[in-house]
């Protein structure tokens, strides 16, 4: 059992040390999101060695009694911080606010805390665990209690991504939804047949999948301001009109930057990249989170939308124009931003493709644009 044991979590830590290479390489290390993760790699991986040493149960007065004895005590020690890091981690890219993590960081802190202190109590009178003189592993009445919270965190991530689907970015979703179900199967499966060790080599699959779909993120993403690429704006738009029908179809806006080379010009290229991303987030503020937004040039961005009424499309295009008087009002930078935007909601009867559907809000755009320079 020892050597199967072994042999899977070695692999299991080759597949993490892979993919822990390519994170600190490819992604934001100063990130939130990205540091959690890369923690989430790092803390399975150590328990991943720890799970191996608390397979050495039997001849006692060996090295085996010492191997046993503290990789027990750290798996029951540790074994909360996994999914107490994955909830974290969810709840960052469900409400997308590093101040709003902050309450949760302590509660789980304060968690954690009181596990450890439990299981440093329980060495005593073997409340979770208890090694006989035999050195031989088994549990303790309380066993209950760590894998309840480890069972309880788990779903807590899964309830969260369920009943906030509609403010998660449905790049991110996929990810989110399937990242906690092999653990917790083989978790129940750990707990039902004892002696079972495929919890956290599940979490090795998990985590393997959420960075394939950040890599899958990467490769679709505009570096600088973090929406999506041109690259993925023309495979959305294709399949949007594929999918549109006589009574369901969609919108599309195309924004510029009014006078842009300006702020570049005037103020230099470091505001100029602020002033784009200052722009990013006030369209993500009107806009739903599944709605689509993509870079479609140097100061042009596209906004796909899942609104099939004019009169909708309308109300939109005035909460973004709010938006941008009320930034500009508030005068926290040296610049004004101003939008010139071209909209329409696609007729599903023209059977326009998606390069001609362009062109149309492209033109539109523009004769926005040629009466925003009258105006100055």
């Amino acid at each position: 059992m020892l050597s199967i044991n072994l042999i899977i979590n070695i692999y299991s830590i080759l597949i993490l040390t892979c993919i822990l290479s390519h994170a600190l390489k490819q992604t934001d290390k100063n990130s939130l999101s990205s540091k959690l993760y890369i923690a989430m790699l790092t803390v399975t991986m150590l328990m991943l060695l720890v799970d191996v040493l608390a397979r050495f149960d039997g001849n006692p007065g060996t090295i085996y009694s010492i191997f046993n004895y503290f990789g027990n005590l750290l798996t029951f020690m540790i074994n909360l911080f996994l999914p107490s890091l994955w909830l974290l981690y969810v709840h960052l890219q469900v409400y997308r606010k590093t101040n709003k993590i902050k309450k949760l960081i302590y509660l789980l802190m304060a968690i954690n805390g009181i596990n450890i202190v439990f299981v440093i109590i329980s060495q005593f009178y073997g409340w979770f665990y208890y090694i006989d003189s035999n050195n031989i592993y088994h549990r303790g009445k309380l066993f209950w209690i760590p894998v309840s919270i480890t069972i309880g965190l788990i779903l807590s991530t899964l309830i969260l991504t369920l009943v906030n689907r509609k403010n998660i970015e449905k790049r991110h979703y996929f990810s989110l939804v399937f990242f906690p179900v092999p653990p917790f199967i083989c978790v129940i499966l750990q707990v039902a047949f004892y002696g079972a060790s495929l919890a956290l080599n599940s979490v090795a699959i998990s985590l393997l999948i959420v960075f394939l779909n950040i890599q899958n993120r990467t490769m679709y993403t505009d570096y600088l301001t973090g929406v999506y690429n041109r690259n993925k704006l023309e495979t959305h738009m294709r399949e949007k009109i594929n999918a549109s029908t006589e009574n369901k179809t969609f919108s599309a806006i195309l924004i510029d930057l009014d006078n842009f080379k300006s702020i570049n010009d005037t103020f230099g290229h470091n505001m100029g990249d602020c002033a784009l991303g200052a722009s990013v987030s006030l369209l993500k503020n009107c806009l739903k989170p599944t709605d689509f937004i993509a870079r479609f040039g140097g100061d042009e961005f596209c906004a796909i939308l899942d609104i099939s009424n004019k009169v909708e499309l309308e109300a939109i295009i005035c909460k973004i124009r709010t938006c941008i008087e009320e930034y500009n009002k508030q005068g926290t930078q040296p610049y004004t931003l101003g939008f010139s935007m071209g909209y329409a909601v696609y007729d599903y009867h023209s059977h326009m493709t998606s390069e001609e559907f362009q062109k149309q809000i492209d033109i539109l755009m523009y004769e926005h644009k040629r009466i925003n320079k009258k105006k100055d």
